[in-house]
């Protein structure tokens, strides 16, 4: 088994609320400088940083998931991650389909800059993607999983944009197999109350929107092999 170090929830410049500081080079590097063995790409509903980011990850030996910080119709917050930037270019085109378009105002929301692997401007996202898509929380395991990815609700005990915060419990039938949580010490109270919990992996991330937020080596996952598959695989195994 292997040990790695990771932060599984990270925003780029894509983003409306990540700082344009949060480039796919400069999220690497910083993952780099504090030794983090495993991050993953989650912007707000895109996946358009991912190509750049896994491209200059891979030049420094980092483990890149990409992945999504999907919006449901409820405004819960889930994370998608997937084990190639193909499959999750294709889920990004699925969820186009599903947001409510609504125009950018970078003055008030951000810039949502879309960047290549030399961390030049290639684009702009012109519609917000803070918003939430028509994808509802209970369609959520069922869909990413037809598209090859996994689902892990995020910060679950978070204040706002989260499933205790805007539905108030985990629904019994649910099948994810892996949870997110903001602040570990909220933990033991999370199971009491929702002993589905019991049979989930737990993780924390950062959720960082700025450079310096991005998590030091704290937190590991043992994986059987080192790889987005490995990763993947001791996410849902518990």
């Amino acid at each position: 088994m292997h040990n790695l170090h990771y932060d599984l929830h990270i925003h780029s410049c894509l983003s409306p609320c990540g700082d344009n500081d949060m480039t796919p080079g400069n999220i690497v590097g910083m993952a780099v400088i504090k030794e983090l063995d495993v991050i993953a790409l989650t912007d707000h509903n895109s996946c358009r940083n991912t190509p750049a980011a896994k491209e200059i990850a891979d030049a420094y030996g980092i483990i890149l998931i990409p992945g999504m910080e999907l919006t449901t119709s409820e405004d819960v917050h889930v994370l998608c991650l997937f084990s190639c930037v193909e499959d999750a270019l294709t889920w990004n085109d699925f969820v186009d389909t599903k947001r409510n378009l609504i125009p950018n105002d970078p003055a008030i929301f951000g810039d949502q800059l879309i960047m290549n692997s030399d961390d030049q401007v290639i684009g702009h996202e012109e519609n917000l993607l803070i918003n939430a898509t028509n994808i509802s929380f209970d369609e959520c395991y069922d869909l990413i999983t037809e598209y090859k990815g996994v689902m892990i609700p995020a910060h679950i005990d978070k204040d706002t944009t989260s499933l205790m915060s805007n539905l108030g419990f985990v629904p019994p039938d649910s099948k994810f197999k892996c949870v997110e949580v903001k602040n570990l010490a909220n933990l033991h109270k999370l199971k009491k109350d929702n002993p589905y919990l019991e049979g989930c992996r737990i993780i924390t991330d950062s959720d960082a929107h700025y450079l310096e937020h991005i998590h030091e080596p704290e937190h590991t996952l043992a994986v059987s092999e080192k790889s987005i598959e490995g990763v993947l695989k001791a996410l849902v195994t518990y």
